[in-house]
């Protein structure tokens, strides 16, 4: 078994669409009004599926939190730490939800952290260096 990606379960699909299509450039080709988002980004899997949708699917009723939320987190890398900078910058003067401003870490980390629409953690970091290199 290997690692193919991640999802969310959202429960407004069209903002979360607009949050990721325009504050942090995914390239989401279905409609606002789509109960399921299926795309790669970087040679991972990301999908967005409607809460109703699964609900309905697994007939169960699942427990959401609302607000920010810490049980998991989005982890977006850039190669530099003045590129962090400026994704933050950027996220964030197009309506991300600043959680952390960057800061360096002791291990040599350049991290800031952002929340889309519905609360999810979203780092945007670097250790100053291509991601592989």
């Amino acid at each position: 078994m290997r690692l193919d990606g991640f999802g969310l379960f959202v429960d407004d699909m069209a903002s979360m669409i607009r949050f990721y299509r325009n504050v942090l450039g995914f390239e989401i080709k279905e409609s606002e009004d789509t109960s399921n988002v299926y795309l790669i980004k970087d040679d991972t899997l990301f999908l967005m599926y409607g809460r109703k949708d699964f609900e309905k699917m697994t007939s169960r009723k699942y427990e959401y939190i609302k607000g920010l939320n810490g049980h998991a987190e989005i982890a977006l890398y850039v190669d530099t730490f003045e590129e962090v900078d400026a994704e933050y910058k950027k996220a964030v003067s197009k309506g991300a939800v600043s959680v952390l401003e960057p800061e360096t870490e002791p291990w040599g980390q350049r991290t800031c952290y952002i929340a889309d629409p519905e609360g999810n953690l979203i780092e945007i970091g670097s250790f100053n260096k291509p991601f592989r290199s």
